[in-house]
């Protein structure tokens, strides 16, 4: 029945009857557990119809979801009404979303991981065919007929022997004084039945936002709110000696200078400290700002250098370092190996650079906070703001708005507490709004990277030894001060999980200390690793003589699955379990045939062109990409065509899934071709566009060209495993077309070079 093993996920509360369903107001209200234990059925007050419900029927037909994940252009809102709408048989057009509230009655609410639609396929299935269940039986009773006669139709119960129907709104009364069925008496929808899953289902969020209709942080208004934008210290851990406010204060429209506290290690989410200015629009806060004179005490990463610590990252990867898994004796291989293949890559620090910036707004009455924002963690963004403040987290109400954009930058909410202190301190409701400059030179960054790989080939070129060091660092290291080791939450992201056929294979992380803050971004370790690990097999493929893609699927191996764990690994693989999930070779070969199907791989191409190919397994599923580059006699570089093939399960909505597979690998290759942020003094030196370079029209690629893989397999991510293979596919291309080997990303970096160093490459 269900891809899950324990089938138990609608919880009661033991002060409330089995039943669970409650009568408010007329409508039948449903309360499911959304993680295990987290939310079980309560005693509501008469009326409620909303606070404590995650699914309910309304007496008018309607069919309301509290949806407690954010919705940040990557569908969520749409996914969970299809999975809801499919087993209950609901009427599409009656289907109503009501964005949850920051609150652990949700369960687990960190839209992050590739994981809303993973974590609550099965439970959300479940809740739609009980209901649908009750509300037949219902029918039923009232139509003296027998149950199994009865059958739920797009928002009607039909008894089609007699030609009676019922809308859902006719029965709710009656359903909810029904016992809830054991999940083992509730039968789900069979697949080939299935109306929403795994259909184009329309969007529930597009059209909203074509009419200028969706509210996101930036938009929220509150009677009374003031603007704040915050100079902030150009080093993480740095501080205000000393704020010079006159001129500040007699800017037109400021209306207060508020000094933050500074922040002390770890970091976490809380604010970096700076000086705010509180002004009657943002634009006079802006000006406000600009007229602040500070004097910075850049506190102790005031020597990092991101060029420097690149040199100080090689030199951790290129001595042993702690095993992160071992199998058979690769020193031993790499010794007697007919051939030795050794290759160093480096991955810079990357920004998320939403469309949208962090905003949030905040409003106190008494001891008591209320917030809206962009947040992609509420219940976060309510711990860090009652932690910041000093007060009980039960004192703090989170709103979340839709999302410009996210990536893993909204997941960090710092700025919720920032607004919360500032509207504290000046009595006032108070948006905090952050520039593109604030974005980009006080973020949360993607980590810098170095890795190391080696290779022993045979005589006939089969790979018999794989070592893989790595160093960066960790993410640890904004919540744990001082941590320099590699994580197994990092090293499971394209490491530990290497699925290679190869006899002698290890794994070895070196230590990095992190001098600004490091977040998660899209796709997070899977970005550097799969660049190494697929532009070095294409490596191995070339000095065997042999086709990269029939190369890598050699690697591979034949079909099989397989356990990291069993060779030292630390691996959890992705918080889901591996007799679900597990590591599937056949798949990830699937995906690579079928791409290279798609580009026509093996194709005669004109003089300059180059296919290039890469593998990965993220976030549960499996993406593969063939890239095709045009390089012309000066080095300029284009892109006639990308060809990706995605393994993610049982997908929701393929229209959905197609334009995440597009816009990963856009973001892929953008990170690839151009993104790189440098430090120096311990700041950031790029402050907005186009010092910080994104991919433009003009240099996107000409055709674009997807397949979604028909699978019954428990669905996976979609958002984040398409960006992995894009950067090792574009790199192998340009070796095809020039013999350039890209080692170091990004390709054109800020010195706003656009063209391929290919003298005597051609």
């Amino acid at each position: 029945m269900s891809f899950n093993d324990d089938p138990s996920f609608i919880k009661l509360d033991p002060k409330v009857d089995r039943r669970g369903f409650l009568a408010g107001a007329g409508a039948l209200l449903f309360a499911v557990a959304l993680e295990d234990g987290a939310l079980a059925a309560g005693a509501l007050p008469k009326g409620n119809t909303d606070a404590l419900l995650f699914v309910g029927v309304q007496p008018n037909g309607s069919v309301v979801l509290t949806c407690h994940r954010s919705e940040m252009g990557q569908q969520t809102w749409t996914a969970m009404a299809q999975i809801l709408a499919n087993d209950l048989d609901a009427d599409w057009d009656r289907v109503q979303i009501v964005q949850a509230e920051g609150h652990p009655k949700y369960g687990n609410q960190n839209t992050d991981g590739s994981r809303s639609v993973r974590l609550n396929f099965d439970r959300l299935r479940l809740a739609g065919a009980t209901m649908r269940t009750m509300l037949e039986r219902a029918a039923s009773q009232r139509w003296k007929v027998s149950a199994a006669s009865c059958a739920a139709e797009l928002g009607f119960v039909l008894h089609k022997a007699s030609g009676r129907k019922l809308g859902f709104g006719e029965l709710v009364e009656a359903a909810g004084k029904l016992p809830v069925p054991a999940p083992e008496g509730v039968k789900l929808r069979d697949r080939k039945a299935w109306r929403y899953l795994s259909h184009a289902v329309p969007s529930l969020t597009t059209p909203r936002i074509v009419k200028g209709e969706g509210i996101f942080g930036q938009d929220v208004q509150r009677p009374g709110m003031l603007y704040a934008v915050i100079a902030r210290p150009p080093q993480v851990l740095g501080r205000a000696k000393r704020v010079h406010k006159a001129a500040t204060l007699r800017s037109p429209g400021v209306k207060h200078v508020v000094e933050l506290q500074h922040v002390e290690e770890p970091v976490g989410f809380k604010p970096l400290g700076g000086v705010a200015v509180v002004a009657r629009d943002t634009w006079s806060a802006i000006r406000g700002r600009e007229a602040l004179k500070i004097e910075w005490e850049a506190g102790p990463n005031a020597s990092y250098d991101s060029k420097a610590f690149e040199q100080t990252l090689l030199d951790a990867v290129r001595k042993p370092g702690k095993l992160g898994r071992k199998r058979g004796d690769v020193d031993q291989a790499l010794g007697s190996a007919a051939k030795r293949l050794e290759a160093e890559y480096y991955v810079p620090h990357l920004a998320h650079s939403a469309m949208e910036p962090p905003a949030a707004v905040a409003e106190w009455e008494g001891d008591r906070v209320t917030c809206w924002g962009c947040g992609q963690t509420p219940q976060k963004a309510r711990q860090t703001v009652a932690q910041v403040c000093g007060i009980p987290v039960e004192n703090v109400t989170i709103h979340v708005t839709w999302l410009g954009g996210g990536f893993g930058r909204k997941s960090k909410p710092d700025f919720f507490a920032e607004a919360a202190l500032i509207a504290r301190k000046v009595k006032a409701p108070v948006k905090v709004v952050w520039t593109r400059e604030d974005d980009l030179q006080h973020a949360y960054y993607h980590t810098v990277s170095a890795q190391r790989l080696e290779a022993g080939l045979d005589a006939s070129g089969k790979c018999v030894a794989f070592l893989h060091r790595t160093a960066f660092p960790p993410i640890t290291s904004t919540f744990v001060a001082g941590a320099k080791d590699a994580d197994p939450g990092d090293l499971r992201l394209g490491a530990s999980d290497t699925p290679f056929d190869v006899p002698n294979l290890q794994l070895e992380s070196g230590q990095a200390e992190a001098h600004v803050r490091i977040g998660w971004l899209r796709s997070v370790a899977n970005i550097y690793h799969a660049f190494a690990v697929q532009s070095f097999v294409a490596e191995m493929a070339h000095a065997a003589g042999k086709d990269p893609k029939d190369y890598l699927l050699e690697l591979i191996g034949p079909a099989r699955t397989i356990d990291p764990n069993k060779e030292g690994a630390k691996y959890d693989n992705y918080g889901s379990s591996l007799k679900d999930y597990p590591i599937d070779t056949g798949r990830l070969a699937k995906v690579i045939e079928e791409a290279a199907q798609l580009a026509q791989w093996g194709r005669k191409l004109p003089k300059g062109h180059g296919l290039g190919i890469a593998a990965h397994r993220s976030f549960v599923s499996y993406v593969a990409t063939v890239i095709e580059v045009a390089v012309d006699d000066q080095g300029q570089l284009s892109i006639p065509g990308v060809w990706s093939a995605m393994d993610a399960g049982t997908v929701v909505n393929p229209n959905h899934a197609e334009s995440q597979l597009e816009g990963g690998t856009l973001f892929g290759l953008s990170n690839a071709l151009f993104g790189e942020l440098t430090a120096k003094g311990g700041a950031i030196e790029q402050a907005n566009f186009p010092a910080w370079r994104v991919m433009r029209m003009n240099e996107a690629p000409r055709h674009m060209q997807v397949k979604i893989i028909d699978s019954t397999a428990p669905p996976g991510g979609v958002g984040e495993p398409p960006t992995p293979p894009a950067a090792p596919a574009l790199a192998n291309a340009i070796f095809a077309a020039t013999g350039l080997r890209i080692r170091r990303l990004p390709i054109f970096g800020n010195d706003r070079r656009d063209r391929l160093e290919i003298v005597g490459s051609l």
